[in-house]
């Protein structure tokens, strides 16, 4: 079920029904009601991978009890293992198997030894890299002692499949959110209200913008070796939006839509595409994921702790394993190690905590000196993208050399479709501007002036909306 269908638009209507004025009385009826309707919600794309959730599930959680129950420390390390194994076993079958048997099959042939192996018709469930995560986070948590396994198995059920951020994040704690289904919720009208506008929000990014550019971006993207330096760089920036807003957009909605069951959940993105250096970049972007990388990846192997050559290979495993997190393609590998070049120099000067503060706090506009920080950024964000965006590396390594065969002639081309750049580049001014004056808050419906925000974004969503191609959430691939 998408946030941005008909279905959802029914289906959240109904739950939130349901869950105020029916379940309100007793607490283990809310959260039962949460894991039927977060079970509705999964299987609304397809009903058989809700059997790997709920194996996920009983294996978690009755591992966190014999946690609790062991003292033995090679049983506990066994128990441990057992998760992970069994975790990461249905996440590497499901979104590596044929990306490892591929690879295997062009090494042992680029050395003259063919192999005769067949690759499987392996359907991805949606959502499975950020439901493992989830799982993994709370046995591991609860190994570490820093966690009370809970007795609960509703609400440990309803922690796993939480809809609202189930299918695309942000990938919750344990020590965050399960205890949120302990608690009685009482309902918060400001609370509520500002879910509706962090829903509205997420979806004028989405539909409006993301799904704008998605337009764009496909078509040079399938005709780069036609296009021009300008079109090309212009299908870079597109993409740039495409993903931060239909990314972002997601989470915005995710936040907003627990908002209105009572919940809190943590924030995945922060105004990203304002910060000064890579570092700061990777503190606002994807929250969720980079702070599991960097708690139960980047620290357990020393961090920034010990020589300079440790740092080095801390700093490419996580970089390198977060890209491939995002895929079984070599595009995605290439991307994590071109964001561990731009950081590195960062982490070797000790600046990687430098910019820790909001850019231009409390100022309309930044420094010069800020603004060629922030543009120097996002330049090398945008260059890192285009691995994202690819099909292949060389498709990549080509999209680039034509940037910089510096071909300017006939300007920007423009393709068969309805939208032209001009208009769509307003529009993304436009969210520029509103993201900037409002980079100090959660969104930009705040102020004396948010009735006409919020009447603005409808209209846009309305008028401007139906000229856009309805696609799926890019994280759902992931």
């Amino acid at each position: 079920m998408f946030f941005n269908s008909i279905d959802f638009a029914i289906f959240l209507p109904i739950i939130f029904i349901l869950y105020w004025f029916v379940t309100n009385k007793n607490l283990k009826s809310q959260n039962l009601l949460i894991v039927i309707s977060s079970y509705i919600f999964y299987g609304w794309w397809d009903w058989r991978f809700l059997s790997l959730i709920l194996f996920s599930t009983i294996i978690d959680y009755l591992i966190g009890v014999r946690l609790s129950n062991q003292e033995n420390q090679n049983k506990r390390k066994l128990l441990l293992w057992t998760s992970i194994l069994v975790n990461l076993g249905f996440l590497g079958f499901f979104k590596y198997y044929n990306f490892f048997l591929d690879n295997f099959i062009t090494a042992f042939s680029f050395f003259g030894t063919e192999i005769n192996a067949n690759s499987l018709n392996i359907i991805l469930p949606v959502g499975i890299s950020f439901y493992t995560f989830q799982t993994l986070s709370y046995t591991i948590d609860v190994y570490k002692q820093q966690l009370e396994p809970t007795k609960d198995f509703i609400a440990f059920s309803a922690f796993v499949s939480f809809f609202p951020q189930l299918v695309a994040g942000p990938i919750e704690r344990a020590t965050n959110l399960l205890p949120q289904f302990n608690k009685k919720r009482v309902f918060d009208n400001n609370k509520a209200i500002d879910g509706l506008h962090l829903i509205l929000w997420g979806l004028f990014k989405k539909i409006v913008i993301a799904d704008s550019c998605a337009t764009y971006v496909n078509e040079i993207f399938s005709n780069y070796e036609t296009m021009n330096s300008l079109t090309l760089i212009l299908g870079a920036i597109y993409f740039t939006f495409q993903i931060y807003c239909d990314f972002s957009g997601y989470s915005d909605i995710a936040i907003g839509t627990s908002k209105l069951f009572g919940f809190s959940l943590i924030r995945n993105f922060n105004f990203p595409y304002f910060s000064r250096d890579i570092s700061e970049f990777w503190r606002r972007w994807h929250i969720s994921l980079s702070t599991w990388f960097r708690d139960y990846l980047y620290i357990p192997l020393g961090g920034s702790r010990g020589n300079k050559w440790n740092q080095v290979r801390n700093v490419f495993i996580i970089f390198i394993v977060s890209g491939f997190w995002h895929g079984a393609n070599w595009t995605f590998i290439v991307w994590g190690t071109l964001n561990a070049l731009y950081f590195l120099p960062i982490l070797l000067t000790k600046n990687n905590r430098k910019n820790l503060d909001t850019v231009a706090k409390g100022k309309y506009l930044p420094t010069v000196k800020e603004f060629l920080q922030m543009s120097f950024t996002f330049g090398l964000t945008v260059l890192a993208w285009i691995f994202f965006r690819a099909d292949s590396v060389l498709i990549a390594v080509k999209y680039i050399k034509n940037i910089f065969s510096f071909n300017f002639k006939r300007g920007i081309q423009y393709l068969s479709i309805e939208r032209y750049a001009p208009e769509l580049l307003i529009l993304i001014l436009l969210f520029i501007i509103s993201e900037w004056s409002s980079r100090e808050r959660e969104h930009p419906f705040f102020g004396k002036w948010r009735h006409l925000k919020i009447s603005l974004t409808i209209l846009a969503l309305v008028t401007l909306g139906v000229y856009s191609n309805v696609t799926d959430f890019i994280y759902f691939q992931f």
